[in-house]
């Protein structure tokens, strides 16, 4: 990892694994909101709707909805995005780099050529230790790896 990705123990949560998807389509898969919205959600949640405009500043906007109607909109800021390595978001800024009234995390995932496949990293930086606990309690682990799961089938759909 770069030195602006050293990992917080007790601020950040990670997620790694080796994949046998080349990268290229992963970023497919997180960029085109026609397929980010095939496998956002771990289910039986749905992501409903989504907007992604890829310019630092742009918006990053999933909608996702649960089995007995609960979920939300959640919008935040796109920071980088790299083709096919890397895009950073946070839901601490709006579109236009406009603070947010409140936030969450921020996430960084990188996609690594790696013999066989990818290493794919999902970091979701939290501002505390409380907020990092909370997400760690919400399934972090579980429901991102679903979500990867996910996103494998999805890319290896893909031509």
């Amino acid at each position: 990892m770069t030195e602006n990705t050293t990992i917080d123990q007790e601020r950040d949560l990670i997620l790694t694994r080796v994949v046998d998807v080349p990268r290229e389509k992963l970023w497919r898969c997180w960029t085109e909101p026609a397929l980010l919205t095939a496998w956002f959600a771990p289910k039986p949640w749905t992501a409903t709707d989504c907007e992604i405009d890829l310019q630092p500043g742009g918006i990053f906007r999933t909608v996702m909805q649960g089995p007995d109607g609960e979920g939300g909109d959640h919008t935040g800021c796109i920071l980088e995005a790299v083709a096919p390595e890397r895009i950073v978001f946070t839901d601490a800024l709006q579109p236009g780099f406009r603070p947010s009234a409140e936030s969450f995390f921020s996430a960084i995932v990188t996609f690594e050529e790696v013999p066989g496949g990818t290493r794919y990293t999902a970091v979701a930086r939290h501002k505390n230790a409380e907020d990092c606990q909370k997400h760690r309690d919400m399934g972090f682990h579980e429901g991102w790896g679903l979500c990867l799961d996910q996103l494998v089938a999805v890319a290896k759909s893909l031509d």
